[in-house]
This record gives structure tokens, C-alpha cells and sequence, in this order.
């Protein structure tokens, strides 16, 4: 094979991965930051307090991430011990398509089936990112990982938004649908948002090249155990990737909080849902093209600054959300957070794949993960616990800045340039 046709096989296979984004990022917008929040408060805990039920889904969040933590670092290694990353992914994302469009099952008041459901909806969707992160090595160089991660970022925000804004015209004309009303609306977007999942996947499981895919070995499971103890110790003799992996652990929980949190807090205000929606889908639209561009803004400050960048963001755009009032400071708060949040996001992991041993991917990328999902745990339950404690939800948004302080302080102990792990 040609170097012309070698890069032009990588690119074909850089962008099935990245459609895995496209199809999985519906459950991030339609399901983890959109609907089910609304649905959650409104529909299956109809009645309970607002503080409540804020501690609840708080909760749901915090489950689903404990167990992807204690799962993430075996999946790594058992996916590079047997080579089956792609097979393992279609389970955990076979997983999250199936407890997804289950939730259009549940009935009215029953918020502890929908909870269940969305821990495995959030399972299969983390789970599933271990082996696609892990992925990246296979289609992109370490001088094309920025802008490939970047991509799939990128296309994660129009994919998922383009299904999200289907779905909320469901809502809002249901009729023109033939629906009954809104509610029916939205049990049929988790519906759609499985199918959506399932039919994006194909791409990447068809097109994307696994390297030494040998299938299942005899003993993988044990090797797997042994090599997740020796990583463990390798990562902490990497001062390079253990730092950086505790600053992200911190950054990145606070990211997703405002991901998963943001709806629920704006309702809990009492600014209309209508209102949440369209500021989610303001995000999402902005995210996309921002995605792309932040590849301009790491070539020119740095991979590091580029997120750091977008940390200070973040704490600002956090302080201000203590203070608004209106739909439209939600507004343009959803503008400033979609400028950043997939620059943040890619950044860290492209970052983070040129530190690591690309032939023990999937193993260190569990690492990643693990602490990130782990992380997860941390913002729901606080802004929950602190909203309980003080009944005040402006205290339990401005609680997830200490995280992303501590996180970008940390970071900035990184030596730059990034050094690979297998080069030393």
C-alpha cells in the first residue's frame, strides 16, 4: 500500500469512528441532558419535591458512574488482552440502545423503573466510550489525534442535536407527528434515540481496523486482572500521566455535572422547560462548529493551554449561573459553554493518547475513564447534597467550581510539551 493510499484508508477510517459520536451522543443530548431530567421531575416523580428529586437523579448519575469505575480498568485490559475492543462495544452500546428505548415503558409516578433504566442506559453509554476512546490510536497518528478526536466531537454535536431538535418539535407539534400530546412525544424520542445509537454504530464496527484481532484467548480474564494491578503501578511511576490523570479526574467531573445537572438546576428556578430545551439545543449547534475550530486554537496556544482555557470558562460561566434569573442568561450562558465544552472534552483526550503506550490503549484508556465516570460521581451528589442541606440550588451549582479550580491548578503541573509514554 501507497502512502497516498494509507492515508486516505486512515481517513476513511477516522471518520466511521467518528460517527460513532454522531450516533452515541443522542443519549447525551436527548436522553442525559434534555428529556430525562424534565421527565424525571415532571412525569415519573410527579409530586415529590424539587430538592428531592434532584438528590435522586443525582444519585442515578453517581450509580451508573461507580459501576463503569470499577469496570473500566478490566475492560481495557481485557479488550487489549483479547483484542475484541470493537465486539465489546457493540455490548455495552447493544446495552445502552436497549435500556434506552425501554424507558418508553414506563408508566407515570414509577421513577425507580426509569432510574434503573437510566443506569443502564448510562452504563452501556460509558462503557462503550472505553473501547471507542481506546479506538483512536488505530485511526490516527499522534500528530493527527487532536484533530481526529476533535471530529468526533464535533460531529457528536450535530448528530446528536440533529436528533435532539427532531424531538423536540415532537413535543412541541406533536400533532404534526400524530402523536397525542408531549408526553407521548417524548417517550417515542427514546425510541428513536436507541435506534439512532444502534444504526451508528455500524460504521465503525464494519470500517474501523483492529490491530492483532486475535478473538477471545484462554485465560484472558486472568491476564487481564494481573495486567490492570501492573498498569496501575506503571501509572503511578509516569508522573506525567498520573498528574495529569488527577487533574482531569477533578476538571472533567465538573463538565459533566453541567451536562447532566444543568436542566434539572434550571428547573429547579422554575424557568420553563420549554425554555431549558431550546438553551440545550443552542449548546448543541454551537458545539459543533467551536469543536472543529478549537484544533486552531491547540495549534496556536497548545493542546494543555487550549484546556485550560476552557476550565476558566467554565468557573466563569459557573459563577454566573449562581446569579441569573431569566431564560435568557440561560441562553447566552448555553452559548459560551457550547464554544467550549467538546474543545475541553477532545482536547483532554488527544491529549492524554500521547502520553500513554499506544499498544496498551485500551488498558490506560480504562484509567481514563475510570476516573472520569469515577469523577462523576463527586458533582451530582454534591450540587444534591448541598441543595439538601441548604435549600438553595444557586449554592449547589456555584459548589462544582471547586472542582474545576482544582483540576485546571493541577493540570498546569504537567510538563509541556506532553511526552509519550513510550518513548521513555
Amino acid at each position: 500500500m501507497t502512502a497516498v493510499d494509507d492515508a486516505r484508508s486512515r481517513r476513511k477510517q477516522a471518520l466511521a469512528w467518528a460517527m460513532y459520536d454522531w450516533g452515541n451522543s443522542a443519549f447525551a443530548t436527548t436522553v442525559m441532558a434534555g428529556f430525562f431530567p424534565i421527565f424525571f421531575k415532571k412525569y415519573w416523580s410527579a409530586g415529590a419535591d424539587v430538592v428531592h428529586s434532584t438528590w435522586h437523579l443525582g444519585v442515578a448519575n453517581s450509580v451508573a458512574s461507580v459501576v463503569v469505575a470499577v469496570l473500566a480498568p478490566m475492560l481495557g485490559a481485557f479488550a487489549d488482552e483479547s483484542s475484541i475492543k470493537k465486539l465489546l462495544l457493540a455490548g455495552f452500546a447493544a446495552l445502552g440502545c436497549v435500556t434506552t428505548a425501554a424507558l418508553y415503558f414506563v408508566g407515570k409516578g414509577d421513577w425507580q423503573t426509569a432510574t434503573w433504566l437510566y443506569i443502564g442506559g448510562t452504563l452501556g453509554f460509558s462503557g462503550s466510550l472505553v473501547f471507542y476512546d481506546a479506538l483512536l490510536v488505530s485511526v490516527a497518528t499522534p500528530e493527527e489525534s487532536d484533530r481526529v478526536s476533535l471530529l468526533g466531537y464535533g460531529l457528536g454535536y450535530l448528530g446528536g442535536g440533529l436528533l435532539f431538535a427532531i424531538n423536540v418539535l415532537m413535543t412541541l407539534k406533536p400533532a404534526l407527528f400524530g402523536l397525542a400530546d408531549a408526553s407521548t412525544g417524548v417517550r417515542w424520542s427514546f425510541v428513536m434515540v436507541g435506534a439512532w445509537w444502534a444504526v451508528f454504530t455500524w460504521p465503525l464496527l464494519r470500517s474501523v481496523s483492529e490491530p492483532h484481532a486475535t478473538g477471545l484467548q484462554p485465560g484472558a480474564v486472568r491476564r487481564a486482572v494481573v495486567q490492570v494491578v501492573q498498569t496501575l503501578r506503571r501509572v503511578r511511576a509516569m508522573p506525567v500521566v498520573w498528574t495529569f490523570l488527577v487533574g482531569y479526574w477533578l476538571y472533567i467531573d465538573a463538565v459533566d455535572t453541567v451536562i447532566r445537572m444543568a436542566v434539572d438546576y434550571g428547573m429547579a428556578l422554575g424557568l420553563p422547560s420549554q425554555s431549558l430545551i431550546i438553551a440545550l439545543l443552542i449548546t448543541q449547534f454551537v458545539g459543533f462548529p467551536a469543536a472543529i475550530a478549537f484544533t486552531k486554537l491547540a495549534a496556536k496556544l497548545g493542546t494543555k493551554r487550549g484546556i485550560l482555557f476552557g476550565i476558566g470558562v467554565y468557573v466563569c460561566c459557573t459563577v454566573l449561573a449562581s446569579m441569573m434569573t431569566t431564560a435568557l442568561h440561560f441562553y447566552a450562558l448555553a452559548v459560551v459553554i457550547g464554544l467550549v465544552q467538546g474543545g475541553v472534552q477532545a482536547l483532554s483526550r488527544s491529549y492524554y493518547s500521547r502520553l500513554i503506550p499506544a499498544d496498551e490503549a485500551g488498558e490506560f484508556f480504562g484509567f481514563y475513564n475510570m476516573l472520569g465516570k469515577f469523577a462523576a460521581v463527586i458533582g451530582p451528589v454534591l450540587m444534591g447534597l448541598v441543595g439538601l442541606l441548604t435549600g438553595s440550588p444557586r449554592l449547589s451549582i456555584l459548589s462544582i467550581t471547586v472542582l474545576f479550580v482544582a483540576g485546571g491548578a493541577i493540570l498546569m503541573r504537567v510538563e509541556e510539551p506532553p511526552v509519550r509514554a513510550l518513548d521513555r
